[in-house]
């Protein structure tokens, strides 16, 4: 806390780094006490998102907004949906290794029924892929609000290539959880160990 003699000799600049600072704390705050309401906060960008598309569909406007938005969100998705440590990544480069003379060394994935289990690490933790989400659907919505980003585009267009879009990455996602034999989603009877009733 400052006191009356500190706060009288504190030049502007200082006042508006500690304004800044107490509203960051106060966010982070916020952002704290929201952590372990996963469902809560999944169904309040949702409705941030029902929002945002009832004023693309009313206004009739805003269409690369709105394209820009599902493509932004269609990466984060990607990202949620991928391990953290790629295999085809880690299986090239150890085949380069190899061919470079290089002695050979053990994949970091079970290969095997033997090997030890190793959990599914997202590139994209949940609570990041919840926070960016909201922070560009709340940006979108706040896009919508100028007559700048409102450029006219023949919007059929921009939805028949996003399904595309889509339908392609998730094919080739699909496959590559396949090929490498993981899920990213916890799926299954949760087991509790112990005494725990």
């Amino acid at each position: 806390m400052m006191s009356d003699t500190d706060a009288a000799d504190a030049t502007p600049v200082q006042n508006v780094m500690a304004t800044y600072s107490r509203l960051q704390r106060q966010y982070q705050q916020v952002l704290d006490r929201w952590t372990p309401f996963m469902l809560n906060r999944w169904l309040a960008t949702g409705g941030l998102l029902f929002l945002f598309m009832l004023r693309i569909v009313l206004a009739q406007g805003w269409y690369i907004v709105c394209y820009a938005h599902a493509i932004y969100l269609l990466n984060l998705l990607l990202a949620f949906l991928q391990p953290k440590f790629d295999p085809s990544l880690q299986e090239d480069l150890l085949a380069d290794e190899i061919e470079e003379g290089g002695e050979e060394s053990r994949s970091p994935l079970p290969s095997q029924r033997d090997d030890e289990f190793r959990p599914f690490v997202r590139r994209l933790p949940e609570w990041q892929f919840w926070l960016s989400s909201t922070r560009a659907t709340i940006l979108a919505i706040l896009a919508t609000t100028s007559e700048v980003f409102d450029v006219p585009v023949y919007w059929p267009i921009l939805v028949v290539y996003f399904f595309v879009l889509f339908a392609l990455t998730m094919r080739r996602q699909i496959q590559h959880m396949i090929k490498y034999k993981y899920i990213p989603f916890d799926i299954g009877r949760k087991t509790r160990y112990g005494n725990g009733r």
